[in-house]
């Protein structure tokens, strides 16, 4: 065997892509003037935009950094299952098909399938989030804070402080910082933290991760003190790939066993499916507290 074959035990990547791309949706190319009246204050007689990118038509932007949702091209069985999808108006072949997928994959015991991961947040907020509770999480998501706010939370960052320095080269800058929730739970009681709310990966940090060694850690922390742990798991197969890159206790395992793992460390999760399950729609709230569950249902 030649040194060149024994220096790379992983197989070699092809430079072009293993599938097709076979729809194609085009996109209106606007001109400066027409960007600069879509954003000012006086743009649109129906809205003032005011630079507020949320209050701008998905037509007028032609690069889209707001969100990632949708912009993936779903697979030729993707399209295929959803001719063959059971339609009934309860009992659906398809839910347990979605169910026992989870559960395997995930681990998580019961599922409340959403129409999107902004639905499972709601729905986890209104049974969880009383008036005047504070929700921990490794920096915040649009949404997520959205909702527990509505609800009457307050959300509170305990991310580690590189997460806020661009220059930082750290690793996994979405991991919590330990003292800052231990600070916090002193301060205002675990009684008034109905969850541990952990994005994996997090958007609002540019997509960086958080480590398998620290989500345990945040997870044995919240044991002591008798908290949840909700996941973020949007993106939770993309940070199981960062700490199979970045982790060098993980570097030879599979991606699903990772996940499964990181899975393990929480009490339930929102997903939002138009992400690492490439699909054009839907999400679902995972919890493993069947009482819990009940009350979401």
């Amino acid at each position: 065997m030649t040194d060149a074959k024994q220096a790379s035990p992983r197989r070699r990547r092809s430079w072009a892509e293993p599938y097709k791309i076979k729809v194609v949706e085009p996109l209106k190319i606007t001109t400066h003037a027409e960007r600069e009246q879509a954003m000012s204050t006086t743009g649109y007689a129906y809205a003032q935009a005011g630079y507020n990118t949320f209050l701008l038509r998905s037509e007028d932007v032609y690069i889209d950094l707001l969100t990632d949702s949708g912009t993936s091209a779903m697979s030729d069985y993707q399209w295929a299952g959803m001719m063959l999808g059971d339609e009934a108006y309860a009992g659906s072949k398809n839910f347990y098909n979605l169910e026992a997928s989870i559960q395997k994959y995930y681990g998580y015991r019961h599922i409340v399938p959403t129409h999107q991961g902004r639905g499972a947040e709601n729905i986890l907020s209104q049974i969880l989030i009383k008036p005047g509770d504070y929700i921990p999480g490794n920096m915040y998501f649009t949404t997520t804070r959205l909702h527990q706010e509505l609800a009457g939370g307050t959300f509170v960052d305990v991310i580690i402080d590189e997460a806020h320095d661009a220059q930082s080269l750290h690793p996994f800058k979405g991991n919590v910082d330990l003292q800052k929730l231990t600070d916090l739970i002193e301060r205002v009681g675990a009684e008034r933290i109905p969850y541990i709310s952990v994005a994996g990966t997090v958007n609002m940090a540019g997509g960086q991760p958080i480590s398998m060694a620290n989500l345990r850690a945040v997870y044995q922390l919240a044991q002591t003190y008798g908290i949840r742990i909700i996941l973020d798991a949007t993106r939770a197969v993309e940070n199981a790939y960062f700490i199979q890159q970045r982790e060098e206790d993980y570097s030879n395992q599979a991606i699903a066993t990772i996940l499964h793992e990181f899975c393990s460390y929480t009490d339930g999760c929102t997903m939002s499916g138009k992400k690492d399950a490439l699909v054009n729609i839907g999400g679902w709230l995972a919890l493993n507290d069947y009482n819990l569950y009940e009350g979401s249902t």
